[in-house]
């Protein structure tokens, strides 16, 4: 099984510059547009390194908020849901074999 690399191209609308977003970082937005004003956790989304994709999108310019959310069970705390406020449009998505 080939591991593939994922690559978006993307504009920040109305006015922003095209980007380009690779790797888990263009998953972690993929997943953000994908989930709408519901937003994504780590627990309904997993992934291992979500605040490090919500800190490289927004070095970007993507506008996320963070919302911290309490989680009860075997192990109670706190979690975090990362909303995407920004209108982004998808200019190209590339996969490639890595």
């Amino acid at each position: 099984m080939r591991n593939t690399t994922l690559t978006i191209i993307a504009k920040i609308e109305p006015d922003g510059a095209t980007l380009t977003v690779k790797g888990r970082d263009a998953w972690a937005l993929q997943e953000l547009i994908k989930a709408g004003t519901a937003g994504c956790t780590p627990i309904t989304h997993p992934g291992p390194r979500w605040s490090a994709y919500v800190l490289k999108l927004r070095k970007h310019g993507f506008v996320i908020e963070t919302i911290h959310e309490a989680h009860t069970g075997p192990f109670p705390g706190t979690h975090a849901r990362y909303v995407l406020h920004s209108q982004v449009s998808i200019i190209e998505e590339i996969a490639r074999a890595a």
